[in-house]
C-alpha cells in the first residue's frame, strides 16, 4: 500500500498540497500573432527556432502542445494554397496564430497555459534592433552549434553576427574539423 501512496503523491507533485482530484482536462488558448502590425517580420522562424527547437522547449517545460496555424503556417506557399478548405486544414482562412493546448491535471492547467502564453508573448515581441535581439542570438548560435560551425570567438559574443567579422576584417578559411 505504501508504495501506492508514494506513487500517487509523485504523480500530484505539482497539485495543491499534494493533493489532487485526479481530474485530467483538456484546455484550449488561441494566441494571436501580430502579423497586421509586423507584416514582414519572420514569427514563425522566430517561433520555431533551429529545427524546431524554441518550439519543441516551450513544449517541454509547459508540458502543453503549441501548434502555429492560419495563414502563412505552411512554409510552401503553393502547398498551402492547394491545402486551403481541405478536411483539417480550416485554419488555413484565419489569421497567423498560435493554438495551445493542455491536457493535464485541473489544478495545474491554467497555469501551464499561462505559463506557455508568457514565454510566446516574449518570442512575439518583435526586437527592430538585432543587435540587440537576445533570442535570435541565441538561435543562431544553436544553429552554429548543430551544424558544426560554431567558433568560439573568446568568452563573450561578438555584437556582428557577420561571417566578415574578425580581427582582421577578413572572412575565415573553413576547415574540415
Amino acid at each position: 500500500m505504501s508504495g501506492l501512496s508514494q506513487l500517487s503523491s509523485a504523480q500530484n507533485w505539482l497539485g495543491s498540497q499534494g493533493s489532487s482530484s485526479g481530474l485530467i482536462v483538456k484546455r484550449t488558448m488561441r494566441v494571436d500573432i501580430p502579423v497586421d502590425q509586423f507584416p514582414n517580420y519572420n514569427f514563425v522562424g522566430r517561433l520555431l527556432g533551429p529545427r524546431g527547437n524554441s518550439l519543441k522547449r516551450v513544449e517541454a517545460s509547459t508540458e502543453c502542445r503549441v501548434l502555429i496555424r492560419g495563414r502563412g503556417s505552411i512554409k510552401d506557399p503553393v502547398k498551402e494554397e492547394m491545402m486551403r478548405g481541405k478536411p483539417g486544414y480550416e485554419h488555413l482562412n484565419e489569421p497567423l496564430h498560435i493554438l495551445v493546448e493542455a491536457e493535464l491535471p485541473v489544478e495545474i492547467v491554467d497555469a501551464r497555459l499561462m505559463q506557455a502564453r508568457e514565454i510566446l508573448g516574449d518570442l512575439l515581441k518583435p526586437v527592430q534592433d538585432e543587435a540587440h535581439d537576445f533570442y535570435k542570438k541565441q538561435q543562431l548560435r544553436e544553429l552554429a552549434l548543430i551544424n558544426g560551425t560554431l567558433r568560439d570567438e573568446g568568452s563573450q559574443m561578438s555584437g556582428s553576427v557577420s561571417p566578415f567579422h574578425n580581427s582582421l576584417g577578413m572572412k575565415r578559411a573553413k576547415t574540415g574539423g
